[in-house]
């Protein structure tokens, strides 16, 4: 029986937040900040908070440390379903430098042990519709075990050649990417059609919008991003927020292009709002939205 519509596998952290003045940063040996923030951060985390507010029933299955980085990840994340062990190096950070215009440059630790895997108990149990895996080298065992359920990935910013990205590039349905890294953004979405078992893959542009693959149309569609809601506060988060939005439109069975618009909605909210993940679009200001476009 389907008890929930989405299981998230890793990727959950604690992310420090400092706004600065200007990015880079220039070399000086002090600079005075606003208050500095310990927030909920890291990639699995962000989508499974969008879609927990979008009211899909979500389930986390993650490892995290014994710290007190791990307590503050547990109590973001009590209103989902979730499952965790205890990774070996402790919980993961990022230290987010965030410029007057929102930018972001993320300095992040991984805390990987190598060889470790994320037991197939935290999340064999669960019964879901759709999977997402984040692409920590602990989940890339996970992704046989969900044969036969559709899976979505984001590699990020993936320049379309490092080896530790494709197990999730071509063994996902759904893929998303930045095109931070890609000279050639269409061509890599070509190959991860070609060479994987991916039938849609989206290339976020952030205000350029994104562009959209899939394994029944030939040609790589824009679509535009979403007017921001306000001033910008930082884009933290976006990209996860974008997935989220884009994966509501998938499960509520919406042709690409309104997926497509769901996501960029969803991205815009977080481009809007203080943090990462504290405040995602809910389900009804996301169809407000929509409505209104």
């Amino acid at each position: 029986m389907t008890t929930h519509d989405v299981l998230v596998l890793g990727g959950a952290g604690v992310d420090t937040t400092v706004y600065v003045p200007e990015l880079p940063l220039p070399y000086r040996d002090t600079y005075h900040v606003p208050p500095v923030h310990d927030r909920i951060g890291n990639t699995g985390a962000g989508v499974a908070l969008g879609c927990a507010a979008l009211e899909l029933r979500t389930a986390f299955a993650d490892l995290i440390g014994d710290d007190p980085q791990g307590a503050l990840v547990r109590d973001a994340l009590r209103g989902v379903d979730c499952a965790f062990g205890v990774a070996a190096a402790g919980t993961r950070r990022s230290v987010l430098l965030v410029g007057p215009d929102g930018r972001r440059t993320s300095l992040h630790d991984p805390k990987a042990t190598p060889g470790e895997r994320l037991p197939r108990s935290l999340y064999a149990g669960i019964r879901a519709r759709h999977a997402h895996v984040s692409i920590m080298d602990f989940a890339r065992h996970a992704l046989p075990d969900l044969a036969g359920l559709p899976i979505s990935t984001d590699l990020h910013d993936w320049d379309g050649v490092n080896d530790h990205h494709k197990d999730f590039a071509y063994g996902a349905d759904l893929v998303f990417l930045s095109a931070s890294a890609l000279r050639d953004p269409a061509a890599v979405m070509r190959d991860l059609i070609g060479r994987g078992r991916a039938h849609t893959v989206v290339c976020t542009r952030g205000a350029d919008g994104c562009l959209v693959l899939t394994r029944d149309t030939p040609d790589v569609r824009a679509f535009p991003a979403a007017p921001l809601p306000g001033p910008v506060e930082d884009s933290n988060g976006a990209g996860d927020a974008f997935v989220s939005g884009f994966l509501y439109g998938t499960l509520n069975g919406l042709p690409v292009a309104e997926c497509a618009r769901l996501g960029a909605i969803a991205g815009a909210h977080a481009c809007a709002v203080p943090g990462t993940h504290e405040s995602p679009i809910s389900r009804k200001l996301l169809l407000e939205r929509a409505a209104g476009a």
